[in-house]
């Protein structure tokens, strides 16, 4: 009688090859340079299309996204860091559900920004970053290998190099103003996830949601996008 278990190498009963190699690639993305990569809290409306992990450098277009992917650690109780982003509004923030008790901001580090996110690593278990210039391979090699050596994870609103996953949105549209009138209050989006050559994943999201700082459309009635989304 077998055990159940699949080899490395094998291909479990009625397993499509490409689920096969999706399974293959999660658990090298698991492991790297012989230091487990642990997954981090990532927010549920999220966790289907990215999951943050240790050693992980991410890849976002807005700092709505950005927000988005602190909300997870912060709401778990971890320390996170925002770095470079000198427009940080703390309000919309804290509406998303970032703890602003648990989070170090340092808006402008100028020439510093490596040296000082190199040093928050040390202390956070998630820094977000705002690159205030092209980075280069070499530069975002020395973050991962650090991150890597420390269990910690960087989202970087704006290019990255061998960035693990990219976000990005694809359109917007905002409910609560009627003819001009009114108070906006939560905004529906698209999200569309890319990981290497594989296809993109999208989802809807609220953010904020109708109650919720983040939720997934799907989820509540759904005002009409239009041609936002088209």
């Amino acid at each position: 009688m077998g055990s159940g278990l699949a080899l490395a190498g094998e291909q479990p009963l009625g397993e499509s090859a490409s689920a096969t190699v999706a399974r293959l690639r999660d658990r090298i993305h698991g492991m790297q340079d012989g230091v487990a990569r642990l997954p981090i809290a990532t927010h549920p409306a999220l966790a289907d299309l990215v999951q943050l992990r240790t050693g992980g450098c991410y890849q976002v277009d807005s700092a709505s996204l950005a927000l988005a992917l602190l909300a997870g650690p912060s709401q778990s109780g971890a320390w996170a860091a925002v770095v470079g982003a000198d427009d940080f509004g703390a309000e919309a923030a804290a509406e998303m559900g970032v703890d602003l008790a648990r989070t170090v901001l340092v808006p402008d580090p100028g020439e510093l920004w490596l040296e000082v996110t190199s040093a928050l690593v040390d202390v956070v278990t998630l820094v977000v970053l705002r690159p205030p210039e092209v980075v280069s391979a070499r530069s975002a090699s020395r973050v991962a290998a650090r991150l890597r050596k420390r269990s910690a994870a960087l989202v970087s609103w704006g290019p990255w190099p061998g960035a693990e996953a990219t976000l990005s949105l694809r359109g917007s549209s905002w409910t609560g103003a009627d003819h001009g009138h009114g108070r906006l209050r939560s905004r529906r989006v698209l999200v569309d996830v890319r990981r290497g050559a594989a296809p993109p994943r999208h989802a809807e999201l609220w953010l904020p949601g109708q109650g919720e700082p983040i939720v997934r459309a799907e989820e509540t009635a759904p005002p009409v996008l239009g041609e936002a989304l088209a």
